[in-house]
């Protein structure tokens, strides 16, 4: 029986005594924190239920494409999954898995703390993004494997010539995003800014970069998927002394391995899945949320 059936109810025309609204009261707490547990449980089936199916539903189509034998090259995905484990088992699949990780989030943090600061002076000093707008446009859309060779002459097929490439990759990504959601404040609310003394990197600080927060999630995220392409990319072409997920890529290409091959992209999609679930639409939910533009 709820606790709240075994409160009483006072006569009619009775007030309650303050006994009796304390019980309620408590009754009431207790019900809630009883029903926070199965809440919680709800939310998160929720929010892991949709991935979860989506990920079944390509499984049952890729094994339903070998069975039915319409492409002779294709693996069942219990090959690549024994692929993995040997990869595991052989102490390959770790080693690399972190330091590709780890090479992405040195060249992201380094991206960020570049590409931010330059997209806001953008926004800031016309002839700068009149000059330089451009130019980072056209990087943006270079494809990794043109920036490779260029980073590999100048610096050798070293860990400096990798992270190049995250940079070229990620920094015009994260300094174009920024510039076009700052674009997008209110100019309003920037005079107003000023009217309070919030002028130059106060002013950026306090009410630029906090009104633009939205398009600056959206380009760090952009920025990390540019940074991520462009790792792969380079280590899949340069002879780095560690070896990521793109050597281990390669190394399946060359023992033409159709298994190994797509052992390694499970690996390249599965972190690119996690940081997105994990990191960028949880932190994109919380400020939509907590600026009253969505519902959830």
């Amino acid at each position: 029986m709820p606790v709240t059936d075994a409160v009483s109810t006072p006569p009619s025309g009775r007030d309650p005594g303050p006994e009796t609204e304390d019980a309620v009261e408590m009754a009431s707490g207790l019900d809630a924190l009883e029903s926070q547990p199965a809440d919680t449980s709800r939310r998160v089936l929720a929010k892991a239920a949709p991935p979860l199916l989506a990920v079944a539903l390509v499984l049952a189509l890729w094994q339903l494409v070998h069975w039915l034998g319409w492409s002779a090259e294709l693996p069942a995905p219990a090959e690549v999954a024994a692929s993995l484990g040997d990869s595991l088992a052989d102490g390959t699949l770790l080693p690399s898995l972190g330091h590709s990780v780890l090479r992405c989030l040195v060249g992201f943090a380094a991206s960020a703390a570049i590409g931010v600061p330059l997209g806001v002076l953008l926004t800031r000093f016309t002839p700068l993004r009149t000059v330089f707008g451009p130019v980072l446009s056209a990087v943006q859309s270079l494809p990794a494997a043109a920036l490779v060779p260029v980073a590999v002459i100048a610096l050798g097929p070293s860990e400096g010539a990798v992270y190049t490439v995250v940079l070229l990759g990620a920094v015009p990504s994260i300094a174009v995003g920024v510039a076009a959601g700052i674009d997008q404040v209110p100019p309003l609310l920037l005079r107003a800014g000023r009217s309070m003394g919030a002028q130059g990197p106060r002013g950026a600080l306090h009410i630029l970069l906090p009104a633009a927060l939205p398009g600056l999630i959206g380009a760090l995220r952009q920025g990390w998927t540019f940074g991520w392409r462009a790792l792969m990319t380079a280590e899949l072409i340069t002879a780095t002394p560690l070896p990521g997920i793109g050597r281990m890529l390669a190394d399946g290409n060359t023992a033409e391995s159709m298994s190994a091959v797509l052992a390694a992209v499970t690996l390249i999609l599965a972190v690119g899945v996690a940081v997105e679930s994990l990191l960028f639409s949880p932190l994109e939910r919380r400020v939509l949320h907590a600026r009253g533009l969505t519902g959830r």
